[in-house]
């Protein structure tokens, strides 16, 4: 099977990494740990791993609906167990009655450290507390080093994976028609606004598919892609239908509230 079919061109690089991962882990017989992948990067990871006899796999990222995770590739004999991903979990406090922080400031604040995405698993930030998922390995040059965001002084302590946060937020799936599976047409349908606004938003850089800035209106969309837009959230091309008797696709689509 031509693994590379299934995804898009600029896919490939990521794909040959997980390749070299496996052949490694084949020609070494020891176990490969990844950093921290985006849920597409996920799904090439179990698309290229399938059920081969060789190998066991997993994926992990502290908790039940973990958004980010790492994966281990093992030998088939290797039983992979929780602590093997090892996952750090730091939490901190801040004053919400005096200072608001969002998302984008703490994890703004991570990357000014020069600590990479890669490194970083889920980043809740909600009513004075900040719970991060990291790599053990950085964990305490983060607690030596991250004190402050914005006019909060912080203070991280690794706390039990057990207490993370779970997410609040649901995901509202609606059916409807559409003209074309183009990116500038979906994000109209499901945004709520004007072709013409959604293509300034993907002109100027506001639209990532599947994590990466697309800045072409005018690209495809496929079953299952993952769309934001800078502001307005996520939303997901869940199930394309087929086409009406007008040429229209009928399409299913979620949007997280």
């Amino acid at each position: 099977m031509d693994i590379y079919q299934h995804f898009r061109e600029e896919e490939r690089p990521f794909i040959d990494q997980v390749l070299a991962w496996r052949e490694d882990v084949e020609l070494k017989y020891q176990r490969k740990l990844s950093d921290f992948l985006n849920p597409r990067e996920q799904d090439i990871v179990k698309a290229v791993m399938g059920n081969h006899p060789d190998f066991n796999f997993g994926l992990s990222g502290g908790k039940n609906q973990a958004e980010r995770k790492r994966a281990i590739i093992a030998p088939e004999y290797e039983i992979i167990e929780e602590d093997d991903y090892q996952l750090i979990m730091l939490e901190a406090s801040y004053p919400a009655k005096f200072v608001t922080l969002e998302h984008p400031d703490v994890l703004g604040a991570f990357m000014s450290l020069g600590i990479r995405r890669e490194k970083l698993g889920d980043l809740v930030v909600k009513n004075g507390t900040i719970q991060i998922i990291t790599d053990q390995d950085i964990s305490d040059y983060i607690r030596m080093n991250f004190t402050g965001v914005k006019r909060a002084t912080v203070n991280f302590e690794e706390k039990p994976l057990s207490q993370m946060i779970e997410s609040e937020e649901t995901w509202v799936t609606k059916d409807t028609t559409v003209s074309s599976l183009r990116l500038d047409v979906l994000v109209k349908e499901i945004y709520g606004m004007s072709r013409k606004k959604a293509g300034m938003h993907i002109d100027s850089g506001h639209v990532k598919v599947n994590f990466r800035v697309v800045e072409n209106g005018a690209f495809q969309l496929q079953e299952g892609d993952l769309i934001s837009l800078r502001g307005q959230g996520r939303s997901k091309l869940e199930e394309i239908q087929g086409l009406t008797k007008k040429e229209k696709y009928k399409v299913s689509t979620s949007k997280l509230n």
